[in-house]
């Protein structure tokens, strides 16, 4: 049998809670006022909010303003929360109250109600110990819900989506230090252009994530500076002295950020510029996969009708109607990935404009789509690296085609014979069908001899005679362009 309904009562009077429940009356009033949508608020903020009701107990016991026994408890039942055992106590949606109470005080309930019962209450009574008086004493809201953000986002970008991202930029490197020798045709405005590698072109693609690296890395650094002890509104009314700063002691030995109270907690409860930064940096990294991945859509296209320079692995089937066919899957789904995380920046963008006065009133939005963004970029990186970059190949039969046919390789005659002659053999050679070698010789602007030693792609690739960034080995020769059409 189900266990029987209880009464849960607030300031508005008393609410029937199913017995198994271990939310209260404002939880269960939020759960039919926001029956928004299906986003649930993520378990993240959950157990950050959680391990900054431990971390208040414990503070508030040094401050003398909670008893050590029910500190203990307090203590007790957060960790059982963090454990996990409790994760379907949080159903509110992210829908709710801009500055997140609901979701506040669904923590404050769950743990006040778990608290009782190892203190030997019962839930429901609020005794010994009460979700207000206890659970959020010395707190408010609205310096609690940002500060949990905080911690929810620094650790889905730290333990999540830095490694992926790392592993994928050692990947990519990987590549490129397998493919120093290979000379390709460059392509601006998708047409040919001067020779390069492919390790300098697939080198440009992990630098370009390092850079995005970089900056998500040193986004952190402004989440470290909490609101905690503000409560309402920055000025800490009904906070004991030094008791953010004693919270945020504990949160930094608890997870080596370097939480810390901000100098002026107006600023930080006011608006969550550090948050929409860090959005705008995950934004960035999302422009760069999405640049890349179309990257390698355009090369592998094909395999025989496209650029065809890259052979993707065969990981499923393309087509339900066309045998053997093998799509840019990988690419697709990043594609598409990426282009979400754009609009969820936007989104965070908007909300950040959403302070009025002492508070911004989009916290649970700014959170849901950082950890949303942080959690799908890394993911995109993982499935990036494993089911795509590292079973990429290159055909360097076709490659070597596509180079020597390229009429851009004309530019190398242009310091010999001048630019406009160089253009005159670059025209010919398009026009008749011809080879740029055989274009330039009926032409007689130059010499068989001197055109091979001049027309070198290879040399081309390297202008300053060395080789690519990532590699000493010394590339071999390039054989001169030949004469196919």
């Amino acid at each position: 049998m189900a266990d029987p309904s209880r009464l849960e009562t607030d300031s508005l009077g008393p609410v029937t809670v199913e017995g198994q429940h271990y939310w209260g009356a404002q939880t269960q009033r939020a759960i039919r006022s926001f029956a928004i949508g299906a986003d649930r608020m993520p378990m993240a903020i959950i157990h950050a909010l959680v391990r900054i009701k431990k971390a208040a107990a414990l503070s508030n016991a040094q401050l003398a303003v909670l008893d050590e026994q029910r500190c203990g408890w307090i203590v007790a039942a957060c960790d059982e929360v963090l454990a996990g055992r409790f994760d379907r106590q949080f159903p509110l949606s992210v829908w709710q109250s801009g500055s997140g109470t609901q979701t506040n005080m669904n923590v404050n309930e769950v743990i006040a109600n778990r608290a009782s019962e190892l203190g030997g209450g019962q839930r429901g009574q609020k005794r010994p110990v009460h979700p207000n008086d206890h659970v959020n004493r010395s707190q408010s809201t609205n310096d609690v819900f940002p500060a949990a953000v905080h911690l929810a986002a620094a650790d889905s970008v730290q333990q999540q989506l830095l490694p992926s991202l790392a592993e994928l930029i050692a990947a990519l490197a990987n590549k490129a230090a397998q493919w120093t020798e290979v000379v390709k045709i460059g392509r601006t405005h998708l047409q040919d252009a001067v020779p390069l590698t492919v390790a300098q072109e697939v080198g440009g693609w992990a630098a370009q994530l390092q850079d995005a690296e970089r900056r998500l890395q040193h986004s952190l650094a402004g989440l470290h500076p909490l609101p905690l002890g503000g409560t309402a509104v920055g000025t800490g009314l009904g906070a004991p002295t030094g008791f953010g700063e004693l919270v945020c002691e504990h949160l930094r030995r608890w997870s080596g950020h370097n939480w810390h109270v901000a100098p002026n907690r107006f600023a930080v409860m006011g608006c969550h510029d550090a948050l929409v930064d860090l959005m705008s940096r995950g934004a960035q990294l999302a422009m760069g996969l999405h640049k890349i991945v179309n990257d390698i859509r355009l090369l592998a296209s094909g395999p025989r009708a496209g650029f065809g320079e890259l052979r993707l692995p065969a990981n499923e089937p393309g087509s339900s109607i066309m045998p053997g066919k093998v799509n840019p899957t990988q690419c697709e789904a990043v594609a598409m990935a990426t282009v979400q995380v754009l609009g969820q920046s936007h989104a965070v963008t908007m909300a950040g404009c959403g302070g009025h006065l002492q508070m911004n009133v989009y916290k649970p939005l700014l959170g849901f789509n950082l950890l949303h963004a942080t959690a799908l970029l890394g993911d995109c990186c993982r499935s990036l690296r494993v089911h795509l970059v590292e079973g990429l190949e290159v055909d360097g039969h076709h490659i070597g085609n596509l180079r020597d046919r390229s009429l851009m390789l004309v530019t190398a005659l242009a310091p010999e014979i001048g630019y406009d002659t160089a253009a005159r053999v670059a025209l010919h050679a398009h026009a008749h069908q011809l080879g740029l070698r055989d274009a330039a010789l009926t032409l007689g602007v130059i010499t068989a001899e001197r055109f091979d030693q001049v027309v070198n792609p290879q040399a081309m690739a390297h202008p300053d005679g060395g080789g690519d960034a990532r590699s000493s080995a010394t590339p071999p020769p390039s054989t001169p362009a030949n004469n196919l059409p």
